[in-house]
């Protein structure tokens, strides 16, 4: 009796999933940015100046335009 499977004794090659691609590469592109902005900066904030590293600089940068990203069409939707 055949079935319509077929069988082998070779594994079958799998490729790893996109996601899984998409993330190790993110990941080292933030490893990347980290080493090369790793001298400390001064960030005047108003009235204080504040001492960090670069690349936390970048990183606060980029949470807060994600949040105000992620906010302004909540708020659009409620004033109307």
């Amino acid at each position: 009796m055949n079935s319509d499977k077929e069988t082998s004794s070779t594994p079958a090659k799998r490729r790893p999933p996109v996601r899984l691609i998409v993330v190790g590469v993110l990941a080292l592109l933030s490893l990347v940015l980290v080493l090369q902005n790793r001298e400390t900066v001064d960030t005047k904030i108003f009235f204080a100046t504040i001492s960090m590293p670069r690349a936390v600089l970048l990183a606060v940068t980029f949470l807060l335009g994600v949040v105000v990203g992620l906010l302004v069409p909540f708020l659009r939707k409620r004033a109307s």
